[in-house]
């Protein structure tokens, strides 16, 4: 991953302003904490604020750890978590921005009509399949409820 240092001790540093298709925004701000002044003033207060964010992230990711398995959007919730401690840490950050980048990238490609019609033609192909499977089992073994019902 990229972090925009060249050489040893260099800090990455990001533009406060994104310039896009000759139209400046705020889409993406600088690296960094983004707690209030008064708190980043005072080191003892800013060091408790980055560890409660810290610890809100950490079960924010671990309950989306969780539900992926479990029923729930874990996918969902781990990125909430990393948004979470991306408001604090300059890891987050960059790790939201490489994400949001291959999402981006993946959803053009996905939106490409050769891959469309790729994926609607593999898809079709498993369908066709698994219907020729439920259909043999169904001519071989007829339909047998799990449970007995007698008619009453």
């Amino acid at each position: 991953m990229n972090t925009g240092s060249n050489g040893p001790g260099e800090v990455a540093v990001a533009a406060d302003k994104i310039e896009v298709d000759g139209v400046k925004g705020d889409s993406e701000q600088g690296l960094g904490s983004r707690a209030p002044e008064f708190i980043k003033a005072r080191r003892a207060l800013h060091l408790s604020w980055q560890v409660g964010v810290f610890v809100i992230g950490l079960a924010v990711v671990v309950a989306g750890i969780i539900m992926l398995p479990l029923p729930g959007p874990g996918w969902v919730v781990i990125f909430g978590g990393m948004a979470i401690w991306a408001t604090e840490f300059v890891w987050a950050q960059l790790v939201l921005r490489w994400t949001k980048r291959k999402v981006t990238e993946a959803a053009q490609k996905a939106l490409d009509p050769k891959v469309r019609r790729r994926n609607i033609i593999l898809t079709t192909i498993g369908l066709v399949i698994v219907g020729v499977l439920v259909g043999i089992y169904v001519w071989k073994f007829g339909i047998v409820m799990p449970w007995k019902i007698k008619d009453q």
